[in-house]
């Protein structure tokens, strides 16, 4: 991939200073047009091999637009902090808004690379990463986002001359290191490794643009008009990126579905529950303190619908927690700031360290849910937010987040009894809104969008526990016992079981049904 880039292109000092002017005025004019529409991000990946002249690139973008709508994102080795999640947690929370330019000197493609050159791993865990890589910049892009990824190339010869020029220059001499010239006896390991992960990741949503590093003159100009051409073609696209996407229709033929077939006349009473929410908010502080799970962080997830008893179940949670090990997260329609980003960013900038929880209480589902239903985004966004939030998920449970998901499922006339119970009750009356009576009327649709969610999204390792909760005191023991049962199936190694509907009792003193 690296052949094109051998020319040996050169740009005089004439040319250079007739086309920089042009070129500055019209990045200007591209950027105050994205800065004032605030129709789109711009992610530009600088990227190469040691002395190709990253930062000068970087600093002659600076010097030619303004510096006050860019943000340059440099990263080196993890922080404590961000060793503790998972590994694309600190470029996402890193992603510029809409409206905003961000450079990423270094980026999500420099540990697969370091880590396949140090033998770290292997060259099918690198494709694995190229593949996870491909999906996060085609969400990126789904999202509105300009994916703009630059590789700067010199020869092994060029990259000796490049340092020693640099080295030999007081201005600049601080720049090359040890580290740097170490790192030229990785070279040809460099090339094998980058060529391969390069051409796995060069896709018609986010392609690598290859420039050859040796004059800067023409890297610069090189670079400013890639940018400048792919900003102006995107501002002037009307069409948001799609992706040939079939509607999806659902279809129960025998009219059973994962929601019709639960048992909603389970009870708990009074005495038995007391008994079993003392025994299972006991083990969960233990499981909590164990000290298997200063490695491990938890992530609890609820969905429900409106009046199901969310508030209590977390509140029974929190009960058997430290107040300072866990966050409750209560999402709400997205701020200014989180439409300025892609729809995950919200949900991925409270991830947990390791030793916390974190319950939210609604979560990522809304796409899936609220907004398919109420067409507060369009059918394409929806279709393709079920993959996005496997992934999503996927990679939490690969960095260690066990992700427990419930949701609580009640009668419609269940529902409207918790509704006007809650508007005679002054301290309940604020749960109660004009828009819960009128999501009442979509009850059918919202049921099928429920049943597509569970079925798309209960994977090995982030299954559903549907949880019958017409019975507020069967639904919190449920909960209880369903997070312990997950934790100590953690600790002990064994896999996650597959999406629950189990109706077993809660214990043995709880037979009663009615």
């Amino acid at each position: 991939m690296f052949e094109s880039a051998e020319i040996g292109h050169k740009i005089g000092k004439t040319a250079y200073r007739d086309a920089v002017a042009p070129l500055r005025a019209a990045l200007l004019e591209a950027q105050a047009d994205l800065q004032e529409s605030k129709k789109i991000p711009v992610v530009v990946l600088i990227s190469g091999q040691d002395g190709a002249g990253k930062g000068e690139t970087i600093n002659v973008l600076y010097e030619w637009m303004d510096p006050r709508f860019i943000s340059t994102l440099a990263f080196s080795q993890a922080s404590d902090e961000e060793r503790e999640r998972p590994p694309m947690w600190r470029y996402w929370r890193s992603l510029p808004a809409k409206g905003r330019v961000g450079i990423f000197a270094g980026s999500w493609y420099s540990d697969p690379i370091r880590q396949r050159i140090g033998a770290e791993i292997s060259f099918k865990e690198l494709d694995a990463r190229a593949d996870q890589i491909n999906r996060f910049e085609a969400m990126l892009v789904n999202e509105g986002a300009l994916v703009l990824k630059f590789w700067f190339h010199l020869t092994k010869e060029g990259q000796r001359k490049r340092l020693k020029a640099l080295e030999s220059d007081p201005r600049t001499a601080w720049r090359v290191t040890k580290w740097n010239w170490d790192r030229l006896k990785t070279y040809d390991q460099l090339q094998e490794v980058a060529g391969h992960f390069l051409r796995m990741t060069n896709t018609p949503w986010a392609p690598w643009v290859v420039v050859e590093g040796t004059d800067d003159r023409y890297r610069s100009l090189t670079v400013g008009k890639i940018l400048l051409e792919a900003m102006q073609k995107k501002l002037a696209s009307t069409d948001k990126q799609e992706s040939p996407v079939a509607p999806m229709v659902r279809v129960d033929t025998d009219g059973r579905n994962v929601l019709s077939e639960l048992n909603l006349k389970l009870k708990l009473a009074d005495k038995p529950y007391e008994s079993e929410l003392a025994k299972w908010q006991g083990r969960l502080s233990e499981l909590a303190r164990d000290p298997r799970f200063k490695a491990r962080s938890l992530v609890c997830a609820f969905e429900g619908a409106d009046a199901a008893g969310k508030g209590g179940a977390i509140r029974r949670i929190g009960a058997a927690l430290d107040a300072r090990q866990y966050q409750v997260i209560p999402v709400a329609a997205p701020t200014e700031e989180e439409r300025a980003q892609p729809y995950l960013w919200r949900f991925w900038r409270h991830l947990p360290r390791h030793g916390r929880v974190a319950i939210f209480d609604r979560t990522w589902y809304g796409r899936v849910l609220v907004e398919r239903v109420e067409g507060f985004c369009a059918e394409n966004d929806w279709l393709r937010a079920y993959t996005e939030i496997n992934d999503f998920e996927h990679e939490l449970a690969d960095s260690g987040v066990m992700v427990v998901k419930f949701w609580l499922q009640i009668s419609q006339e269940e529902q409207l009894a918790r509704f006007k119970a809650r508007e005679q009750v002054a301290f309940k009356r604020f749960k109660i809104t004009q828009e819960d009576w009128r999501n009442r009327e979509k009850w059918v649709a919202y049921q099928h969008a429920i049943c597509d969610m569970v079925e798309r999204t209960s994977t090995g390792n982030a299954p559903w526990t549907v949880v019958e909760a017409n019975d507020k005191n069967y639904a919190r023991v449920k909960i209880l016992r369903t997070l312990c049962e997950r934790l100590e199936a953690e600790f002990e190694g064994k896999h996650a079981p597959g999406a629950e509907r189990r109706s077993k009792k809660p214990g043995k003193r709880g037979k009663k049904r009615d």
